[in-house]
């Protein structure tokens, strides 16, 4: 079912978090994709390469830090930056790419855990457990990732663009073309081997790998760190989690100011996913970037020209 009354609607917010969604099962589809990428990524050790390891570094950059992190996170969640629509098209496919899901189900769980951090109805939060908040979450209930009629209360912004409403439907399609494209150049440049060793390597490790980073920052980052703002969540900020992420571990940064583009405050976190939206704006191609700083209340906009829209 696509799409859906006002009343069940209504019914659906509540039905988020842990009380809910262990009650409708485990999601079989789910756990069991999950369980093949975790084998693949396994089986890619025995398949190790240089070139597969540089192929499966560039995809994961595309993916989690363009895609999940400057994308679906920064730009599409919070609007913390504009880009022409091209663009932004451009970097939902490459999220697409990190088997989390369409836009539509990305941002809308997301806002979701703003609303309700660490209460009852956040969909991941660790007060119900370290592994629920890591990726028991997603192995229970209803599959909600194509329902984008369901989820279009959240994201009103986003379900009024044909573009990530078809995408949000379809977001298999970019990673299945990806792997079909790994194995086929694997084939032409090394023969059977080689393309069994890019899909396992540019495909199942390098998504295994991404998914553990993103879900590192729904357990992780309210479990352990240092909390320079005094939020009503468990927040954190973790060093660590931000190595991995590209800066999505400067969590409490994050939930204190989470419009801001940029979650490094303090010169030494590192914020890569950043540093990507500031050279889109010297390109020319990001405007009305909203900046936190430490010790300031408002947020600060820089906004060079944006061209070619």
């Amino acid at each position: 079912m696509d799409g859906c009354s006002p009343a069940t609607a209504e019914i659906s917010e509540v039905h988020l978090g842990r009380a809910a969604t262990v009650s409708q099962g485990v999601n079989w589809l789910t756990l069991g994709v999950i369980v093949v990428f975790h084998l693949g990524a396994l089986a890619a050790f025995f398949f190790y390469t240089w070139q597969r390891l540089a192929v499966m570094i560039a995809l994961y950059v595309l993916a989690i830090n363009v895609g999940v992190g400057m994308c679906y996170h920064r730009l599409l969640t919070h609007r913390g930056y504009q880009v022409p629509k091209w663009l932004e098209y451009c970097m939902t496919v490459c999220a697409s790419l990190a088997l989390e899901g369409g836009p539509i189900f990305w941002v809308s769980t997301h806002r979701v855990h703003h609303q309700k951090s660490d209460l009852m109805g956040d969909p991941h939060t660790p007060r119900e457990g370290g592994f629920w908040a890591h990726t028991g979450w997603i192995l229970f209930g209803n599959a909600l990732h194509a329902q984008t009629g369901l989820l279009s209360r959240y994201v009103p912004d986003l379900s009024r663009v044909r573009f990530h409403v078809w995408i949000s439907k379809f977001h298999w399609i970019p990673l299945t073309a990806s792997g079909l494209l790994l194995f086929g150049l694997g084939w032409l440049t090394g023969g059977p081997q080689n393309a069994i060793g890019m899909l396992l390597w540019g495909a199942f490790l390098r998504v295994t790998l991404g998914l553990h980073a993103t879900w590192l920052v729904n357990s992780a980052t309210h479990m352990w760190g240092s909390r320079r703002f005094n939020t009503r969540d468990n927040s954190r900020n973790n060093w660590w989690v931000a190595l991995f992420t590209g800066g999505e571990g400067w969590h409490n940064n994050h939930h204190a100011n989470p419009v801001s583009a940029r979650h490094g405050l303090a010169w030494y976190e590192i914020d890569v996913n950043y540093w990507g939206i500031w050279l889109l704006s010297r390109l020319g191609l990001a405007r009305k970037i909203k900046i936190a700083e430490i010790g300031v209340e408002a947020l600060r906009t820089v906004s060079p020209p944006l061209s070619h829209r």
